[in-house]
Parts: structure tokens; sequence; C-alpha cells
């Protein structure tokens, strides 16, 4: 039995939560916005982890599931706050569980904490023989301006694993820089070229091109720009290489940001420990979600290799 963790009006989980439908694989959901009404028992001794959930009345042992599907987003603020109490318990005991668990867990929350620091991650990255840009961490502004007039070009966003939209570091921002006193921020080197993200799912690569004329595809809408994804495939050495970076941080499903250069050399950003699939999926028609359903059903517990 697959197990999810989530919420339903979040795409990606929805989707794998179809998928299994779609192919009649046994499965049970615990819908974040209801925490409060779930109950959660772990023991764990000489003999293992053991526990069980009652959600809707009705008791789930953990001993019956093969794999984990995690999507934890932001605890919804409802109810009064015994409620709220107890969905962080419920929340917090859920992932401990997980990070212990003898089945497969996508992602283990360890493993997913490598994104939480994206020097610390770039770091990761290089070490699987990526190029990563020259990246500069800093709260101090005569120090950003040195290092975009070295590049020429720069781009800035968070420091955290928080989303945050990756925006040019050009005239109009630099005259609001004296900001980054308050907030230290991470700068990098411009890389020219086309992006593609490639999801790696166990051993399986799928690897979207995504042609836009905006800085950050993501938010193309908000620029007046437009975006195009296409599935390509990746030479097979750089396929490798991204899935042994996704085994050596733990994680059986990650996307990863990859820069394809004008003069055919690659670069990689980072890993997103919780990608954002579906939207990829419903564009290009590549089975992501079948291939996640594909690896809940291995039944080989995965962890972290760093």
């Amino acid at each position: 039995m697959i197990l999810f963790y989530g919420r339903m009006d979040d795409s990606p989980l929805r989707r794998a939560v179809d998928a299994a439908q779609e192919r009649s694989v046994p499965y049970a959901l615990i819908e974040q916005r209801h925490l409060a009404h779930h109950d959660l028992a772990v023991a764990v001794d000489g003999d293992g982890v053991a526990g069980s959930i009652v959600a809707a009345g009705a008791e789930m042992d953990l001993a019956t599931v093969d794999a984990v599907y995690l999507r934890p987003l932001d605890l919804p603020a409802v109810g009064d706050r015994v409620d709220r109490l107890r969905a962080e318990a419920f929340h917090t005991g859920l992932l401990e569980w997980a990070e212990i668990a003898d089945c497969v867990v996508l992602n283990r929350p360890s493993a997913m904490e490598s994104n939480s620091s994206k020097p610390f991650q770039l770091q990761c990255i290089a070490r699987f023989g990526f190029r990563v840009p020259e990246t500069l961490v800093t709260s101090d502004p005569d120090a950003a301006r040195d290092f975009r007039r070295r590049h020429g070009r720069a781009i800035f966003k968070s420091v955290s694993g928080i989303r945050s939209i990756v925006r040019e570091f050009n005239d109009d921002t630099a005259a609001r820089l004296e900001r980054i006193t308050l907030l230290p921020t991470l700068f990098q080197q411009y890389v020219p070229g086309v992006d593609v993200r490639v999801h790696v799912v166990g051993t399986r690569v799928f690897a979207t091109e995504i042609r836009s004329a905006a800085t950050d595809y993501r938010y193309a809408a908000q620029d007046g720009a437009d975006v195009d994804l296409a599935a390509i495939e990746l030479p097979d050495d750089l396929a490798d290489r991204c899935v042994r970076l996704a085994d050596g941080l733990g994680l059986p499903l990650c996307g990863i940001d990859l820069r394809h250069r004008p003069d055919g050399r690659w670069f990689c950003f980072e890993v997103n420990p919780m990608p954002a699939y579906s939207y990829y999926e419903s564009n290009t028609g590549q089975p992501i979600a079948d291939a996640i359903i594909d690896t809940c059903l291995t039944r080989t517990p995965a962890t972290a290799g760093q």
C-alpha cells in the first residue's frame, strides 16, 4: 500500500493519487487539512518501528505501508488553538516516522533538507561533476556591486529553500540594493542558454527543455513572456550523472535544474526535493506520475547517501 501525505488541492499530489487509482494500486491518503481529527501512534524498540494511524474512524497499521509519497505543505490555519496543536503534533510525528520507516519514502525529510541551504547544496552538486555558477551570498551592497562588475551580468534569489523569484541584478534592482543589509541574498553569475528541468524518479530520467524570454520561466506570465516546453533526451553520461546526484542526495524523486549553454556546456543550479512535476507532465505527456507509482512499488527503502 502507498501512503500519500499532503493536500489534494496540490496538483503533484493529486496527480500521483490519480495514477494510483488508474492502476488500481492500494493506497491511503492523509489530507493535511484534516490532521486535527487524526491520531498517530509510533513505537520504536529493538524489533524495529511499529505504529498506527486512525483517520476518519478507521485504523491503519503502519506495517502495511510499502511506500510513502510526502508532499508536506504549510499547515492551514483552521480550527481553534487545540486543533492547530493537534495538527502540528500529527505532522511532526508523521515526518519523524517517515525518517525511520522501513519502506520506500519519496522523500525522507532529512534528505529534503539539502535544499534548505542553496550554498550547501551547490557544493554537493559540484562534487558530482556538475558545473555550477559562481555564487556570492552577502548582506554587503558593495560586495554585491563588485560581483556584478566582475561578471557583467548576474541574477539574485533567496538563500534558503523557500521559493523565490529569480530576478536579474540590473540597474533597477541595484537601486534597491541597500535592502540586502537586512537579508543576506544569493547572487550568481548569469549563465546564458536554454533551461532544462530533469525529473529523476528512481533510475528513470525525464528531461524537459524550456524556452522563455523570462529570467524565471516559472513566473513568465507575470513578465508578459511565453513559455514553451518540450520533452528531450539527455546525453547518456549527463543522464547517468543526474541519477547519481539524486541517489547521492538520498532523493528517489527530485527535479534538477540545468542550463545548456550555447557552447555546449551544462550548468546545474539546484535540486528540488519536492518538485511540481505535474506542470511538466501536463505539457509534455511524460509519464512522471506513473514512474512515481512504479518507484513506490519497488519495496527497496531509500536512505540518504551524503
